[in-house]
């Protein structure tokens, strides 16, 4: 793994062109251009604040960090799109390059990077726009200064997850249908539909084998209350990132060799 570290380090221009050119391809052929990569997860979470607070006008009970249902949702909903976007473009990263990679000899984690970093040039800016729009409910915290380190650890998880299953994906297609079904159902293991405190105490401990439940809580926080994220959610995540660094490092080892006749 740290020669791919190394080679991501090495070719970080290149890397940059292929990021403009996947953003760039993403809304080639649209009217809107370059604004409609944005404007889909922005009109998604518009549309929870409009159906949820405004038309029905729905309240979480005691114990939630905000009692509008829409308010609270939408800020559990963009990092998740985020996280499904970058997660199931770098799963399908290698595949989508196998060609190219058949003929060049060129290292398979810039292609799972361009997809995981193109996702986060969309998506970062609409979190930080989500985070000033959301300061009026606790005003200018200082605890605000944490979201630069969550967001570089979400980038990381999703970078880590990514390339590893765009390696299995590569041995096995099957990943693609798998990941793309528990992704579909992830959300309802996450506390964005819901409180943390409104799940049975005895079973929350499943919600944390959701990688994107410590990210949440820690935008929950954050944005809602103006409070730091808790030191439970700064340990999961780092040992997501952990666990997924000592996987995919077995994994690129003994695939290495096979990966682009899998392809």
């Amino acid at each position: 793994m740290f020669a791919d570290l190394r080679a991501l380090w090495q070719s970080r221009k290149l890397i940059w062109v292929l990021v403009r050119r996947e953003v760039a391809a993403r809304h080639a052929g649209t009217a809107a251009g370059v604004l409609w990569p944005y404007l889909q997860p922005l009109l998604s979470v518009a549309a929870y604040y409009l159906v949820f607070d405004v038309v029905f006008s729905m309240r979480l009970g005691a114990g939630a960090p905000t009692h509008a249902v829409g308010l609270f949702l939408v800020v559990g909903a963009l990092p998740w799109m985020a996280f499904c976007d970058a997660v199931s473009r770098g799963m399908s990263s290698l595949i989508d390059a196998g060609g190219l990679l058949q003929k060049n000899a060129l290292p398979p984690v810039l292609f799972t990077a361009r997809a995981v970093l193109a996702s986060a040039v969309i998506y970062g800016p609409l979190l930080l726009l989500l985070t000033i729009a959301y300061i009026p409910l606790h005003g200018f915290s200082l605890a605000l200064v944490s979201l630069v380190p969550l967001l570089g650890l979400l980038l990381v998880l999703c970078l880590l997850l990514g390339y590893l299953l765009a390696i299995l994906a590569a041995a096995l297609r099957d990943t693609v249908q798998l990941v793309g079904f528990l992704l579909s159902v992830g959300i309802y293991l996450t506390p964005i539909l819901f409180p943390l405190t409104m799940f049975p105490a005895q079973w929350r401990w499943v919600l944390w084998l959701n990688p994107m439940t410590a990210p949440v809580i820690g935008f929950q926080q954050l944005l809602l209350q103006g409070a730091w994220p808790p030191v439970a959610v700064w340990v999961a995540l780092l040992a997501w990132i952990g666990v997924l660094a000592v996987a995919l490092n077995i994994l690129i080892a003994r695939s290495r060799d096979q990966l682009v006749d899998w392809l």
